[in-house]
């Protein structure tokens, strides 16, 4: 099994990226494929469902993440928590999964069933707790998608590395990565 990670935050080198990067060091580098959504176009969801004509092309980034993703087994999404939710450029990312239920390529839904939903958290000190809507919101995903929530983890750290400061979140980010692992080395 093969892992698409996709960086959310808004910087980069975030807490939420060095936490997951901190996990994927039990993984071999060709079990995964990193996606920093900063490095991409996308552009927010204009929602065309209920028209005649229905969704229209839209001349960014998103086809080619999106066709890319659909060729893994597994999906960790890296967010920071960002007022009790994912940071705005993985909610429009996740946004247009609207877009691709329509799509006349592919079934987009059926592609994602049966995936692997990995989920890495990094905010303030209550964030164990502040993060659970979030967390929730992330299970009725992989629930509407038929995908298996396979785990998270929750970080605390807010200044750039403050994550890294964190024994605790240090050693559940470990704990992940070997998580992680024995799931993708399962045998399909």
């Amino acid at each position: 099994m093969k892992l698409f990670v996709i960086y959310g935050s808004s910087r980069k080198n975030g807490n939420s990226e060095v936490l997951t990067k901190r996990a994927l060091e039990h993984l071999k580098t060709d079990q995964y494929r990193q996606v920093t959504l900063l490095d991409y176009h996308i552009e927010p969801i204009i929602d065309e469902r209920h028209t005649a004509s229905g969704f229209q092309p839209v001349d960014d980034d998103y086809e080619i993440l999106i066709e890319e993703l659909m060729n893994y087994d597994a999906i960790l999404f890296a967010t920071p928590l960002y007022w009790y939710g994912m940071s705005g450029r993985l909610k429009n990312f996740i946004d247009r999964f609207t877009q691709s239920m329509r799509s006349e390529k592919y079934d987009f839904k059926e592609f994602m069933k049966g995936k692997k939903m990995f989920v890495v958290i990094a905010g303030g000190p209550s964030s164990p707790v502040t993060a659970l809507p979030l967390l929730q919101q992330f299970q009725l995903i992989s629930q509407f998608f038929s995908m298996d929530f396979s785990g998270y983890m929750i970080g605390k750290g807010v200044k750039p590395l403050e994550v890294l400061e964190d024994e605790e979140s240090v050693t559940a980010a470990v704990q992940f990565g070997k998580k992680i692992k024995a799931e993708l080395d399962k045998p399909l």
